[in-house]
């Protein structure tokens, strides 16, 4: 983007760009804080399929307001990028808390202890599908978590990216219709 493009804005659009920037840089930063600092209770009582099943509801529930929030906004396209900014670090949030706590739970999942920046790092380089090796699961459980992830990268890339714009070209055209 040139100045010149940005400078052919006026104020009024310039501030709502700037807005949702701002928006979506605290929503990444929230998400990311809460990450780090929350602390993670050692249960290994508790199944990797609950924690699984928790993460991936509560993304599903996330996603679903988002939608709903995006169709009915004033600038749909605005609010699709702040979604993003949402719905992407959460995803990564939520796996990388589910391998922080399969780790804490059962040492050997993984070549070695993950930290939280550790398990962050590894849910990234999957996501990315760079997968570097220096950090491999080494469990079936965590193979398979593993997997689903990888999986479940392909559907947020394809659909969850596809619902979020579809929503936001559902709310402009909604905006184009005459009032009856």
């Amino acid at each position: 983007m040139t100045s010149s493009s940005i400078s052919g804005l006026g104020t009024f659009e310039r501030s709502h760009l700037i807005k949702t920037g701002l928006r979506a840089a605290v929503s990444t930063t929230l998400l990311l804080a809460i990450y780090f600092v929350f602390p993670i209770a050692h249960r290994a009582h508790e199944s990797v399929t609950l924690r699984l099943g928790a993460g991936l509801a509560l993304f599903i529930a996330i996603l679903a307001n988002e939608i709903r929030l995006i169709s009915n906004h004033d600038r749909p396209m605005l609010r699709a990028a702040v979604a993003m900014a949402t719905i992407i670090p959460l995803f990564i949030v939520i796996f990388a808390w589910i391998y922080l706590t399969m780790a804490q739970s059962e040492p050997a999942a993984f070549g070695g202890p993950l930290t939280r920046t550790s398990a962050l790092y590894f849910t990234v380089t999957v996501f990315s599908t760079v997968g570097f090796g220096d950090i491999a699961p080494k469990t079936d459980v965590a193979r398979l978590v593993t997997t689903v992830q990888m999986l479940a990268d392909l559907a947020v890339i394809a659909v969850v990216i596809r619902l979020i714009l579809g929503a936001a070209a559902r709310g402009e055209a909604r905006q184009k219709e005459p009032v009856k």
